[in-house]
Parts: C-alpha cells; sequence; structure tokens
C-alpha cells in the first residue's frame, strides 16, 4: 500500500521571488512548510546566486508544470569581464583572466550571433545527468564533464547599461533550457576576452511576472495559511494559453474517471470543439473549474492528467 502523503490539499500557483542563496529545491521545500501543502514542485530551477520568478506549484497544479516550463523566461543579468570562473559565475573558482574590455560598439555588434536558435554548452556546474550524475557534482570532485552542445532559442539580447569598465548589463527573453551564464561566458570569448555573471534576476517565466511576485519574509511575515493562500493563484493559471471547453457533468464525471468525450454519440455526449485541430491540448471545465487537460484525438476529447479539485 503506498504511503499517504503529508501534508495539506493545497492546490494552485505561488509566484515566489527567490532570494539569492538558496536553491530551487530548498525555496519549494520552504513554501511547502509555510502551506503545509501535501505537494509542491517548481517550474524552472533557478541558480542560487540567481533572484526573481521561480513558479511554485502545489498539489494539482504540478500537474501543469510542463506548460509553464515551456514558456518565453525573461532575465536582467550582470557580466564581469576578465574573469573566467570555473561554474561561470561569481560563486566559482578564479580559473583565468584578462586585461582585455570591450568597446560598447563591438559590444553591441557581437549580440546579433547570439539571437535566434543557437548552439550553447551548458556549464559545467549544471543539472544536466552524466552517467547517472548531476554534472554539477562531478564538477564539485575535480572531475567536470565536457558536457555537449545543445539547441536553444534566445529570441532578444539587449545591453542596457555600463556602469563601469568592468561590467556590463544586459536583458534576456528566450525558451526553455538556455543557461544566461553560459551566454555570458561565449560573448566574452567572442569579444576576445573572458567572463562571468555576478547577478541573474528573472522577470518572467511564461505568464508569470515579477510584479506576481511574492518573498519568503513576506510570506513568512503572514502568519497564517489562510492570509497566505490570498498570494496563491488558481491551477488554470498557467493554462492561460490552452483553449478552454466546456462540458456538461456527465462529460467531466467520464474524463475523471479516464474515459473519453465522444465529440458525437448515439448516447448523447457532445462537445463544443470549434476549429480544433488533431492532436490538439484543451483544458476540460466544468462549471468555471478545469477537470482534466485533455488531447482532441480521432473525434474524442482523451484525458492526458486530470485534476482533482473537488
Amino acid at each position: 500500500m503506498a504511503r499517504k502523503r503529508k501534508g495539506d490539499p493545497v492546490h494552485g500557483w505561488l509566484v515566489l521571488d527567490k532570494p539569492a542563496g538558496m536553491s530551487s529545491a530548498q525555496a519549494v521545500a520552504r513554501v511547502r512548510r509555510l502551506f503545509n501543502a501535501a505537494k509542491a514542485g517548481h517550474a524552472g530551477t533557478l541558480d542560487p546566486l540567481a533572484t526573481g520568478v521561480l513558479p511554485i506549484a502545489l498539489g494539482e497544479a504540478t500537474k501543469t508544470v510542463g506548460f509553464v516550463q515551456n514558456g518565453e523566461k525573461a532575465y536582467r543579468f550582470t557580466l564581469r569581464w576578465g574573469e573566467a570562473r570555473d561554474s561561470d559565475d561569481a560563486e566559482g573558482r578564479l580559473v583565468a583572466t584578462s586585461d582585455v574590455r570591450p568597446p560598447e560598439s563591438a559590444l553591441r555588434a557581437a549580440l546579433p550571433a547570439f539571437v535566434g536558435a543557437i548552439e550553447q554548452v551548458p556549464p559545467a556546474f549544471s543539472a544536466i545527468k552524466v552517467g547517472g550524475r548531476r554534472a554539477y557534482a562531478l564538477a564539485r570532485a575535480d572531475a567536470a564533464p565536457e558536457l555537449a552542445a545543445r539547441s536553444v532559442v534566445v529570441d532578444a539580447f539587449d545591453l542596457v547599461d555600463l556602469p563601469d569598465p568592468d561590467h556590463a548589463v544586459f536583458e534576456v527573453r528566450c525558451g526553455k533550457g538556455v543557461y544566461i551564464r553560459s551566454l555570458a561566458r561565449d560573448l566574452a570569448i567572442r569579444l576576445g576576452t573572458l567572463g562571468h555573471v555576478t547577478a541573474i534576476r528573472r522577470t518572467r517565466v511564461g505568464r508569470f511576472l515579477l510584479d506576481h511576485a511574492i518573498g519568503l519574509a513576506k510570506l513568512d511575515a503572514m502568519g497564517h495559511i489562510p492570509d497566505r493562500m490570498e498570494a496563491v493563484l488558481p491551477v488554470e493559471t498557467a493554462l492561460d494559453d490552452i483553449p478552454a471547453l466546456a462540458l456538461t457533468a456527465l462529460q467531466a464525471d467520464y474524463l475523471r474517471h479516464g474515459r473519453p468525450v465522444k465529440v458525437v454519440s448515439t448516447d448523447c455526449l457532445f462537445a463544443e470543439i470549434g476549429d480544433l485541430n488533431e492532436g490538439r491540448v484543451v483544458c476540460a471545465m466544468t462549471d468555471g473549474r478545469p477537470v482534466a487537460l485533455a488531447r482532441f484525438v480521432a473525434g474524442e476529447i482523451r484525458p492526458m492528467r486530470v485534476l482533482n479539485l473537488e
């Protein structure tokens, strides 16, 4: 018999403004304790050095994490010229130096090469698994693996400030899997110097913005779970880009029990599908509440993930 999960059935999304010095896993654990939630997870890892938007899924919202992870992300970061570090950020060990400081004109001219579909080698200190172990664990044991380049997409890469000769501040909009530390490292190399990140702040993940975020200190100060629940967004917030499909109570019951709903059938089950294409994912709703994530296949609405929000 499976062990019963400890905690309360708390469902929804909390947009955390993660503080520096804390891993994403530690932040999730802290939020889970503050809500006494039975289940929690995050959508998109932030490095311990990084701050900003960390969407945390509570309860049934964990079933929608994939839709948030695939959303566009936005960052603001500071690059320090002239120093390479083994982690590509300020927490790493200094491994090389350079006296070259790129002029603004060269810097602006280099940025377009990093926009669009690019190949990027992840940092040695990353959560990628190599032979069953995390790359960062191997790197800490002085056995840093050679990681293969990956195809990623950068939508925008803009210079926003040059506070002094040693630093530059950038803003990036990108897709899933982009490492800001790698962008900084590779940009410096392209400009004939070295560099690493000293600060990263994520300002957006999909529809979750920094304006929606709340800090751990403020959550803690609220004192009581009912007060903290005011900061929790509905499960369906993560599904705003997915078409909603209104079902009858009977149709919803079919999906809850893993049965498909036929678009036309002899038992009078109908669904308004509009111009949905084959394979399209929908959010099945009844009485204004999500019932399941489902897919339109061969004239049926087939449940993918049932949302138990009763």
